[in-house]
């Protein structure tokens, strides 16, 4: 998968639980899903749209009831909810909320190796120095990435590198995911 596109899925919050969620077997119907996300009505709405727009997901055209309708995963939502599963069950269920935010697993994906800010705005062609700034800082708060300073840059830079979670889950995601070409 192109980091384009990793970037897609994750841009709605519930994306990721929802892959998880089915991966696991959860039926694909609203409420089961509903349930197992903790999602609004609103929010996961919208989710499964942007899921079943960006191809992840189908209606399931030989299930009978119109007004319950199920979902099931395409052949690309298939190797997609495959990494999103590995990535929701290692981080604890607290921190799932860090999950949901639309730059956090990019950005720890372009922190295969320690990079400099410049490095991973770089690798993610559509994220703002606004985004990127605030996401680095939630993440390091959270001590999923540390932050130290290159003395001996001129002038000095700092480093951000992916620890505890946040290296495990570049550990998991960063294999599946290629980064384009410039």
């Amino acid at each position: 998968m192109y980091i384009a596109s990793f970037v897609n899925i994750t841009s709605r919050a519930w994306a990721i639980p929802i892959l998880s969620s089915l991966h696991e077997g959860i039926p694909g119907r609203q409420a089961p899903l509903l349930n197992a996300t903790g999602a609004s009505r609103t929010a996961f709405a919208q989710s499964m749209d942007h899921l079943i727009e960006i191809g992840l997901m189908e209606r399931n055209p030989g299930h009978g009831h119109p007004l319950r309708p199920e979902f099931r995963l395409t052949q690309s939502g298939k190797a997609a909810a495959k990494i999103a599963n590995k990535v929701h069950c290692a981080v604890e269920k607290n921190d799932h909320d860090l999950l949901r935010r639309s730059w956090t697993l990019p950005v720890l994906v372009s922190l295969q190796t320690p990079n400099h800010f410049s490095d991973i705005k770089r690798k993610l062609l559509t994220i703002t120095d606004r985004a990127l700034s605030h996401s680095l800082k939630s993440l390091e708060e959270r001590e999923w990435v540390h932050r130290v300073v290159d003395e001996y840059d001129r002038p000095p830079r700092p480093i951000y590198s992916a620890i505890n979670t946040g290296g495990l889950i570049t550990e998991i995601a960063a294999p599946e995911i290629r980064f384009e070409r410039h």
